[in-house]
């Protein structure tokens, strides 16, 4: 895509995602066509957009002519939508119902990637978001003042391995472990509620690990960070979150490390290899 212009499409949730985006594709100069959600879509992204639509979730069908009349060349989807909204039959047309109930895997990487072929198929291939923001996959290493002590260090590789495994099966991107023992997996919930229901469970000194699926697609659903998710395990006394690097995405960088270095929270960007240079 060096050099090119192209007409970026947009698939806009919520949260701050689709707004750094859309700010991303506007200062490489591209063209930027949004398609956003009736209660979900973070309104900031309309005005940095050449062309907008608000539409009803689960419209797959006017979702794609629309894009398509803009002759989109790019497919990035960012941000959240609420899953269970998302899946609700009333409210999806027949394409959608199609694309949901054609698989028995519901989980969120087999839909995404059902969603992102159906694009592929029209002739507009999605991308990941980090080709226009490299600057927000979460690097290697100890990012905190902190370091995590020894049985941190232990919890850390401990989730790592079983959320992998969890991964395979496409159950969820997060683990939340104390002492060798599983707190809570995120489910339908979302890691936000995962770690509050983990650190209930666990209790002071929790480790927060959050992987990227083995077989997921980069282009759809990096797991991601920030400000909040640190808000939330102080809230709840967790000591540490693990998260997988260079494939997941690292929000408010500066704000959420002194955060974590305020609240004695140690984060750690995570790889196989990292985790193994350490037995």
């Amino acid at each position: 895509m060096p050099g090119e212009t192209l007409t970026i499409g947009l698939i806009a949730g919520g949260k701050q995602f689709p707004v750094l985006v859309a700010e991303g594709v506007k200062a490489r100069g591209h063209r930027l066509v949004v398609a956003g959600f009736t209660g979900h879509t973070n309104m900031d992204v309309v005005p940095l957009a050449d062309e907008w639509q608000e539409l009803k979730l689960g419209k797959l069908n006017k979702l794609i002519k629309y894009l398509k009349s803009n002759r989109v060349d790019r497919i990035i989807m960012a941000g959240t939508i609420e899953k269970p909204k998302a899946m609700d039959v009333r409210h999806l047309d027949m394409r959608a119902v199609r694309l949901v109930f054609s698989r028995k895997n519901k989980g969120d990487s087999a839909l995404l990637g059902s969603l992102a072929n159906e694009f592929e198929k029209e002739g507009m291939p999605v991308v990941p978001a980090h080709v226009f923001l490299p600057e927000l996959l979460t690097p290697e290493g100890i990012l905190t003042r902190r370091t995590p002590d020894e049985r941190e260090w232990e919890d850390l590789a401990f989730a790592w391995k079983i959320a992998k495994e969890l991964g395979r099966m496409d159950i969820g991107q997060c683990l939340v472990v104390r002492e060798g023992v599983v707190a809570a997996v995120e489910a339908l919930e979302g890691t936000d509620e995962a770690i509050r229901r983990g650190c209930a469970f666990g209790g002071h000194g929790c480790v927060v690990v959050k992987v990227f699926k083995p077989g997921q697609q980069q282009e759809v659903d990096l797991p991601s960070f920030g400000l909040d998710t640190l808000r939330i395990m102080a809230d709840g006394k967790a000591a540490c979150l693990g998260i997988e690097a260079g494939k997941s995405l690292f929000f408010d960088q500066e704000a959420t490390l002194a955060f974590a270095d305020a609240n004695g929270i140690s984060i750690v960007g995570l790889s196989g290899e990292f985790l193994k240079a350490r037995e």
